[in-house]
């Protein structure tokens, strides 16, 4: 559950959510990734450091560059977890569709 608590704490930040976005995309060298934040590039290192915490992003360094990919993989956890509630939402759905469904014709005019 570590795992778990670990994800959801790191994609708690919209930051981090959007850097998470961006490397979804491909992998790409930190002051790449840092280009459309509006902070230093040092607070977007320590967004990825909080990623890379959480094993959601790994950064490998190459002379003085350092490099981020995704590592989608560790949000497995988070996915079968919310998944795990995918019966309730349909079950809540179709309870308010029942609610909302005309009771019978004989009400029309």
């Amino acid at each position: 559950m570590s795992n778990l608590d670990a994800t959801f704490s790191a994609l708690a930040d919209p930051t981090r959510r959007a850097i998470i976005a961006r490397l979804a995309e491909g992998e790409l060298a930190l002051s790449k990734l840092a280009e459309p934040f509006d902070m230093s590039l040092t607070a977007v290192s320590k967004h990825v450091g909080v990623l890379s915490d959480a094993g959601l992003v790994e950064v490998d360094k190459r002379g003085r560059t350092r490099h981020c990919r995704l590592r989608a993989e560790q949000m497995q956890d988070a996915f079968e977890w919310l998944n795990g509630y995918q019966q309730f939402w349909h079950d809540q759905f179709d309870a308010l569709a029942r609610h909302l469904a005309p009771t019978g014709q004989g009400d029309k005019a």
